[in-house]
């Protein structure tokens, strides 16, 4: 089992589980349990692109950038 990944690191088309959001900004970690990221969830990576990466949450599907897919524990 991998330990200390991230959404950076992650395979496509895998399912993941979100452990923790690892950032100090309320603002940010509000914004991603608003999409329905937060710990426990399951989210896959669709495709990964510069400067970030696709991902499924839900049933729906957003671009979130490198800094924000690191911040994202798997």
């Amino acid at each position: 089992m991998e330990e200390d990944m991230n959404l950076a690191d992650a395979m496509i088309g895998e399912e993941y589980i979100v452990k923790e959001i690892q950032t100090e900004d309320e603002e940010l970690i509000s914004f991603l349990f608003s999409l329905g990221c937060y710990s426990g969830e399951p989210i896959t990576v669709i495709s990964h692109m510069k400067g970030g990466c696709v991902v499924s949450i839900k049933d729906a599907r957003y671009n979130i950038d490198t800094d924000l897919a690191k911040a994202i524990s798997i």
